[in-house]
């Protein structure tokens, strides 16, 4: 018996949903088992992951405020991406759109908040752009491999972090605590609904990049550019300038993540900032296929495996490993899925050949 893997072609959305549906049966299956065996009922348990995100307005808004950060810093990596740029900084991107909104919020604290706030989306947004922007023009002017630059820069953000947090800005009010200083309620993101303001954000770049990627012709020249740069340089497109213009905006989507997070979420600079945020909205951009709309189901999603593993450690006392076990099995069933849906897998018997 041999087996043969070929590409798929073009296969329909229904199918693809079908796919993905039945990857999702098989995770409920196989955690439903590892459930039992720890002596709990697999049912009271889901339905304790559900009334852990959506149980009361507050878990509602945890929900929301989880998946906030990972819509938004997926839109930026899918707009990389979308040119097959192969953007694994948004970490370090988010850390430094954190440290350039912080920097603002630390030295122009006496602004009023309808100035100052403005200030640290537009400087936050230019510390994740700078970021990204560096690996851009390496890539352009030496074809240098994107995906170790901007995963070693990632490392770079965080000791700069650390060293501000042990350093140059160290709250002399902490009592030795390496902690940078809360920020004052005019460098806050304002609430909306008893969430802040953030999904109003996450909201409009959905919107934004949507018909950017879709309805313009920047979003079709880097398009054009992921699916084949010689044909991008046929048509007379300037390749740097398109790779430079869309890592500048996903770096900038990125580290308006981190100016968020600092405002809204810590109300500080710290080097937990990310929260692995940057490496979760890699999977999600890929799983949601790079469209907009998709990743915002499918950070939901994230949302309420994250929130719904946390809630039920307390309420039964599982403990965090088996959290993430659970999360883990679910994450690998539906990532597995993905394999189906871009490959075939053929079954062929062998024809034994008879000796000449």
């Amino acid at each position: 018996m041999q087996i043969r893997v070929s590409k798929n072609g073009a296969i329909s959305a229904k199918k693809k949903v079908a796919i993905t549906g039945l990857a999702i049966v098989l995770a409920i299956i196989l955690t439903s088992v590892f459930i039992g065996v720890m002596g709990h009922n697999p049912f009271e348990v889901y339905a304790s992951m559900l009334e852990g995100c959506f149980g009361s307005a507050h878990r509602f808004r945890q929900t929301v405020i989880t998946a906030i950060p990972l819509i938004i810093t997926a839109v930026g990596i899918a707009v990389a991406f979308r040119m097959k740029f192969w953007n694994i900084g948004a970490e370090g991107q988010i850390l430094m759109g954190g440290f350039a909104a912080t920097f603002a919020a630390l030295y122009f604290k006496d602004l009023p908040a309808i100035i100052l706030i403005p200030l640290m989306i537009i400087l936050g947004m230019i510390g994740g752009g700078i970021w990204a922007l560096i690996p851009a023009m390496l890539k352009a002017k030496f074809g240098t491999n994107e995906t170790i630059v901007t995963l070693m820069m990632n490392y770079i953000a965080l000791k700069w972090i650390v060293y501000l947090q042990y350093g140059p800005w160290k709250d002399p009010a902490a009592m030795g605590f390496p902690k940078i200083a809360n920020f004052t309620d005019n460098a806050i993101l304002p609430k909306v609904f008893g969430i802040h303001m953030g999904w109003i954000i996450a909201i409009v770049l959905v919107i934004g990049i949507h018909v950017l990627i879709n309805h313009t012709k920047a979003g079709y020249e880097i398009q054009v550019l992921g699916e084949s740069e010689n044909t991008a340089k046929y048509a007379g497109m300037n390749v740097r300038k398109i790779m430079i213009f869309a890592m500048l905006l996903s770096g900038g989507i990125c580290g308006l993540t981190g100016m968020i997070q600092a405002s809204a979420v810590n109300n500080t600079l710290t080097m937990d900032l990310t929260a692995g945020v940057g490496y979760t909205a890699i999977i999600i951009a890929w799983l949601a296929n790079l469209k907009s709309p998709w990743i915002v189901v499918v950070s939901v999603f994230f949302a309420i495996l994250t929130q719904g593993a946390s809630y039920i450690q307390t309420a039964y006392q599982i403990p965090q490993a088996a959290a993430e076990i659970i999360q883990g099995v679910v994450l690998f069933c539906v990532l597995g899925s993905q394999f189906f849906i871009n490959y075939k897998v053929h079954f062929e018997k062998e024809v034994a050949k008879e000796a000449m």
